[in-house]
């Protein structure tokens, strides 16, 4: 689905009554309120017949979680033939299917946990992705990180809504193309991985935005997807710091208003835009936005 407004592909959708519910409750006061909160599902997903991991998600795009979260955990490879992704939504089961043959009992015996809220799990080396890395020498400059900031915080979404939620942007230059939002992070970037997958999109010219920490497991995500730019504007890791640098990744975080602070990947930047012709970022959205930028 496209937004004649904001150019989106795919975008949140915070009507969907699947996504939200409505509870009563009290407030400081005692007062009786009533309040959105975030749904979540659990949602199993199998490689071929061996199950891979159960993740908790708000289950908007099942199948592009699945295939994300594989092509991220290194278990699908990007020349992978998917011959079919099976979702079942009474079961709360995805399935996706190769023509190669899988077997990572090995793979699932080691794993990592990360810093990725709601439980992110790395499985295998945490490392690999890293070694001989090589990101593309685009630029960046820093009149589409103030349009695409104005933007994105100005499109209607769960995190403006109900809170309890993370969203990632796919874009390019100044245009936000895909918005996905989930109770994690790493859902949210695994169901873009999954998108570009399925849509045969190239990672060389676009640039990946998060609403949440740039950890070591955003980063490593962000260099596996092949993408030479990750900007928040939450803050950093010291090891998310050191990984980016190691990669030559552009690391733009603490992206708010006029201010951006730039770790590692600075030869990309082209500073093109007038600060004077740059609003600060309003007040209504600081609130709600802090609630959730953990």
């Amino acid at each position: 689905m496209s937004d004649a407004r904001h150019g989106y592909l795919v975008k949140p959708d915070p009507r969907d009554p699947r996504l939200t519910e409505r509870v009563r409750g009290l407030d400081q006061t005692g007062a009786p309120i009533e309040t959105v909160v975030t749904v979540e599902r659990a949602l199993t997903i199998f490689l071929n017949a061996q199950e891979i991991v159960t993740a908790m998600t708000i289950n908007d795009y099942p199948e592009y979680l699945a295939i994300g979260y594989l092509l991220n955990q290194n278990m699908l490879r990007h020349d992978d033939v998917v011959t079919g992704v099976d979702y079942d939504a009474e079961l709360g089961v995805v399935v996706v299917r190769t023509e190669r043959a899988t077997d990572y009992e090995e793979k699932l015996k080691k794993k990592v946990q990360t810093s990725g809220c709601a439980q992110g799990t790395v499985f295998g080396d945490l490392m690999e992705v890293l070694d001989d890395v090589s990101l593309p020498k685009t630029e960046f400059r820093t009149s589409w990180l103030y349009a695409l900031t104005q933007s994105i915080n100005t499109t209607p979404s769960l995190y403006l809504e109900a809170g309890a939620i993370h969203g990632c942007v796919l874009a390019r230059q100044d245009r936000p193309l895909v918005y996905m939002e989930d109770v994690g992070r790493h859902n949210a970037v695994d169901k873009i991985a999954g998108w570009m997958f399925r849509e045969k999109v190239r990672p060389e010219d676009k640039i990946f935005y998060t609403t949440g920490r740039l950890t070591s497991e955003m980063v490593i995500k962000t260099v596996r997807m092949g993408i030479p730019i990750l900007v928040s504007r939450s803050g950093f890791t010291a090891w998310g710091v050191e990984l980016a640098r190691k990669a030559n990744l552009t690391l733009i975080g603490r992206a708010r208003g006029k201010r951006f602070v730039a770790l590692a990947g600075l030869d990309r930047i082209v500073f093109d835009q007038d600060l004077a012709y740059v609003e600060e970022e309003s007040a209504g959205h600081r609130r709600k936005a802090a609630v959730h930028d953990d």
